[in-house]
């Protein structure tokens, strides 16, 4: 006679063989961060690909389940670039990376963070334009990009980011007209000063988003 084993034993087993599964890919997507950055301070020693899971690695918070939530990187003195691979981290809430040197483009990909609440990578050297897929930050509340040195328009679907309740582009290089729309109808002049392109804000029609100096 075949041994039945109860469904809630069934989910446990499960979770513990998948739990390794989501370490090992978020160990891997951070420490290829690791691998694109120059560290001159050895912040990142800890975070030792043989090991695990990232969760002992001094920076990352994890969650129960030992899925990374939180990410502190700021004024860590890190040079070099973002990567794409940061987009696997299902679970985090805060991508805390300000103030440090790095360059190149912000990844598109971080717009599959759909846990994060928290963006801050101001006051660094990243360039190209705001990814619109940032847009699909549903839980996003606050994003912070300013003192970068990023250019094109600001996407219009970050209107759309009901929960946004802190923005700043300023000190960019930003152009067009400032979107009103949505969750930008309350934002002030602040959020977007010192781009000496931008034109705007767009206000009752007069001043249409697809025109002005881009």
């Amino acid at each position: 006679m075949a041994l039945r084993i109860p469904l809630h034993l069934h989910l446990l087993l499960l979770i513990h063989l998948i739990a390794p599964i989501y370490a090992n890919l978020e160990g891997d997507a951070l420490y290829a961060l690791r691998r694109a950055v120059n560290d001159p301070e050895n912040v990142l020693q800890s975070w030792d690909p043989t090991l695990v899971d990232p969760c002992t690695w001094f920076h990352v918070t994890c969650d129960a389940q030992n899925r990374v939530t939180r990410l502190d990187l700021g004024n860590a003195k890190l040079s070099g670039k973002l990567v794409p691979e940061l987009g696997k981290l299902q679970r985090l809430q805060y991508l805390e990376v300000y103030m440090n040197k790095l360059m190149g483009p912000i990844p598109a990909e971080l717009g599959q963070l759909r846990s994060l609440v928290s963006l801050d990578l101001y006051h660094n050297n990243l360039t190209a334009s705001i990814p619109p897929s940032l847009s699909n930050l549903s839980n996003l509340k606050f994003l912070r990009l300013n003192g970068n040195r990023l250019t094109g328009r600001i996407p219009r679907d970050l209107t759309k980011l009901a929960n946004l309740k802190i923005l700043d582009v300023s000190n960019n290089d930003l152009c067009g007209t400032i979107p009103t729309s949505g969750s930008f109808s309350k934002l002030t002049e602040e959020s977007f000063m010192n781009n000496s392109r931008l034109e705007g804000p767009e206000l009752m029609g007069f001043v249409k988003y697809d025109v002005g100096g881009c």
